[in-house]
């Protein structure tokens, strides 16, 4: 499995912490999960935007075609 390194201030590192111990999880858990649930937000913001252009421009297309 590929690893991948992450720099974090003083701060940012003690909130990862204590949000991580908070849950009871690994910090190395809790940051992988939180990268994932961004990743996986993103492409659905897209998607749902991409499908709303479609939705939109669906009788010019009709028209152009």
């Amino acid at each position: 499995m590929a690893a991948l390194n992450l720099r974090f201030t003083d701060e940012e590192l003690d909130a990862l912490r204590e949000r991580a111990q908070a849950e009871g999880r690994s910090m190395q858990a809790f940051a992988h999960d939180a990268v994932i649930k961004a990743v996986n937000e993103h492409a659905r913001l897209f998607e749902e935007a991409a499908e709303h252009v479609l939705k939109a421009s669906a009788e010019l297309n009709r028209r152009l075609a």
